[in-house]
């Protein structure tokens, strides 16, 4: 299932329009109201869609037509969005099994319940866990087109991270900083990869209010990341004082947080489990910590017992690509994990 429009306040005005990522992987047309199949038993790839109206001629002015963008990503059969419906009759009637992936938007659950004659409340359930890893095995190993467009965006969040650092002053807002990012961010030719988290309150981990105004002796958590054009997303995180140095304090704590960096990341190679390097960063904050008075008796019983999550919920890092948080759509406990290794608690190894 593609996305819809979806309307902000009226049917008209809709907000930035975000293609599902899986379709943007597979078929890599970025417009609305789009459906497809991949029919494996009869070696059939089929886009339902619908050619632009005249009204929408009228208003948009001539685009290129769904046919062409078909063919340019090698599919040469579309069809009407009416004939998804008998189409997936048709299956059904012939005993063949439809493989769907979970909706995460009301509307698509709306239209594949009636589609499927299936409760909404019953759909996630429904869904296939064989199409999702499917899915997760092929979109976890990136491509060179892929990882050049993640450095992409990962350079250009660097870029406007450091540019925020320096124009940041005392007496400014938030919001200011903020609207910022963002005016960075689409000048880019993308856009934000996800709603930016800009604050003096950084111990809240998703704090969207952007009202306070910056005073001396603060610090400034930036979260925000840029989504190129191609819909490949960068995730940065960096707290910076607002008035440029830090308090011994500060760079007391900032510098137990470089280490685990440090650290974590020398342990990236072919081969190590990412779970090791995460447990090699808890192990490096709760040694920082404890010479700080803020922890205390043996790091590694701590780690064991889940200690250091009192100060560190998140854990060491995600899965990029299309999304933010790569495929979490398709249910997180099939990202990064495989029957064997199930998710875990990070305070268990």
């Amino acid at each position: 299932m593609g996305n819809n429009e979806s309307p902000m306040n009226y049917r008209d005005n809709t907000y930035h329009f975000r293609q599902d990522s899986t379709f943007l992987y597979y078929f890599g047309i970025n417009v609305p109201a789009l459906s497809a199949i991949i029919d494996i038993d009869e070696n059939r790839e089929i886009i339902f869609g619908a050619e632009m109206t005249l009204d929408e001629l009228v208003w948009m002015g001539r685009q290129e037509s769904l046919k062409s963008k078909c063919e340019k990503c090698g599919i040469d059969e579309v069809q009407i969005p009416g004939a998804l419906k008998s189409y997936v009759e048709q299956a059904e009637h012939r005993g063949r099994s439809v493989h769907f992936l979970p909706p995460y938007r009301a509307d698509n659950e709306i239209k594949l319940a009636a589609l499927l004659k299936i409760d909404i409340e019953e759909l996630n359930t429904a869904s296939s866990v064989e199409f999702v890893k499917a899915v997760v095995s092929q979109r976890s190993v990136k491509s060179e087109e892929e990882l050049i467009e993640i450095d992409k965006a990962a350079s250009i969040s660097a870029d406007i991270h450091l540019n925020v650092m320096q124009a940041t002053r005392p007496g400014m807002y938030e919001r200011e900083v903020a609207a910022a990012i963002h005016q960075a961010a689409l000048a880019s030719g993308g856009n934000l990869a996800y709603p930016i988290i800009l604050t003096v309150n950084g111990e809240i981990l998703h704090n969207h209010y952007q009202g306070n105004r910056l005073k001396e002796g603060q610090l400034v958590l930036n979260d925000s990341g840029v989504e190129t054009a191609g819909g490949y997303a960068s995730d940065l995180t960096r707290t910076f004082p607002v008035s440029k140095r830090f308090t011994i304090e500060q760079k007391d704590i900032y510098e137990i947080v470089l280490q685990a960096y440090q650290d974590a990341s020398s342990m990236l190679s072919s081969g190590t489990r990412y779970l090791d390097i995460h447990f090699q960063a808890c192990k490096s904050l709760t040694l920082g910590l404890k010479a700080l008075g803020l922890m205390k008796g043996n790091v590694e019983d701590a780690v064991a017992a889940g200690a250091h999550t009192l100060f560190f919920q998140c854990g060491t890092g995600h899965m990029m690509g299309l999304d933010v948080h790569d495929m979490e759509d398709l249910g997180e406990q099939y990202v990064g994990y495989s029957d064997k290794l199930k998710k875990i608690p990070f305070s268990s190894a």
